[in-house]
C-alpha cells in the first residue's frame, strides 16, 4: 500500500492548518500544552529496582526534546520511542559488563584459587602482570560458561534488538517531521504567541444582541433636586425636549421624578 499523499490531499491539509488559529487565552493555551502529554508517560516506569537512575529515560527524553522541539503530540512520542531505545542500549551495556563479570568469577573455585592456572610455558623466564592474568581468567571463565548456557546468544541479540529499535524511531520521528505541514500543531508551551489578542472574558461570555441598557445616573444635589425644563434638554440640541431612554427590548424607562 503507497503512503504517498494525493496533490488534493495535500492542499486539503494545508487549508486546514491554515484555517486554525490555535487557543488564544492564557487558560486555552494551558491545556493545549498539556495535550501531549495525555498518554501518561512517566519516566520511572521503566527504570529496574536498585540499579537504574529513576530519572535517567526522563533525563534523556529531556534532551531529544531541547535538540528537536516537537511540535505535536506523535513526534513528542517518537522522541520518547527514542528515550526507551538509548536506556535499552545503555541496559544492554551494563548487562554486558555484567556478563564478563560473571565470566571472570567462573575461573575461581570455591576457595578462591583458579580452576586451571595458565600454562607454565607460556609464563617460562617472563613475569606477566596482574592484567594479563585477569585476561586470562576472564576467556577461561567465558568458555564455561558458553558450554553450559546460551546466554551469551541472548545478550548480543538483546544489543542488536535495541540497535534497532533505536533507528527505527529515529526514521519514524524523521518522518513526522517531514509532515510539519500537513498536521497541526499542538503548541507544547504556553508561550505561543498569536496574532492578535482576545480578553478571556471576550471568549467565555460574548455580548448578547441586543442595545445595552444604559448606566444607571448619578444621584442628583440638593441643588438639583427641582429639576426645570431647561436643565432636562441636552446641552448639544437646547430646543429639541429629550426622549426617554431605551432599554433592552424595547421598553421605556420611566422618570423616577414627578412632574408638579
Amino acid at each position: 500500500m503507497s503512503d504517498t499523499v494525493s496533490p488534493e490531499q495535500l492542499a486539503a491539509n494545508r487549508a486546514n492548518a491554515a484555517s486554525s488559529t490555535g487557543p488564544r487565552t492564557p487558560e486555552g493555551k494551558h491545556r493545549s500544552s498539556q495535550n501531549a502529554r495525555k498518554h501518561g508517560f512517566a519516566a520511572t516506569s521503566f527504570a529496574v529496582i536498585r540499579l537504574e537512575d529513576l530519572q535517567e529515560v526522563a533525563h534523556l527524553r529531556e534532551d531529544l526534546v531541547n535538540l528537536h522541539h516537537p511540535v505535536n503530540s506523535q513526534e513528542l512520542f517518537a522522541l520518547e520511542r527514542i528515550a526507551l531505545a538509548q536506556q535499552a542500549i545503555l541496559r544492554a551495556a551494563r548487562l554486558e559488563a555484567g556478563f564478563f563479570s560473571q565470566c571472570l568469577s567462573e575461573s575461581f573455585d570455591t576457595s578462591g584459587q583458579f580452576r586451571i592456572p595458565m600454562n607454565s610455558q607460556l609464563t617460562e623466564e617472563i613475569e606477566t602482570c596482574q592484567a594479563q592474568n585477569r585476561n586470562y581468567l576472564l576467556s577461561d571463565g567465558f568458555h564455561r560458561l558458553v558450554r553450559q548456557t546460551n546466554s551469551f546468544a541472548l545478550l548480543l541479540r538483546y544489543q542488536a534488538q535495541a540497535e534497532r529499535q533505536y533507528r527505527r524511531a529515529i526514521e519514524e520521528f524523521d518522518r513526522l517531521k517531514a509532515l510539519r505541514e500537513e498536521l497541526p500543531n499542538e503548541p507544547n508551551s504556553v508561550e505561543t504567541e498569536t496574532n492578535e489578542t482576545t480578553c478571556p472574558s471576550c471568549e467565555t461570555n460574548p455580548i448578547p444582541p441586543g442595545d445595552p441598557a444604559p448606566p444607571p445616573a448619578p444621584p442628583a444635589s440638593a441643588s438639583e433636586a427641582d429639576p426645570s425644563p431647561s436643565a432636562c434638554l441636552p446641552p448639544e440640541h437646547p430646543s429639541t425636549p429629550p426622549l426617554p431612554p431605551v432599554l433592552s427590548g424595547g421598553i421605556h424607562r420611566v422618570s423616577d421624578t414627578i412632574e408638579p
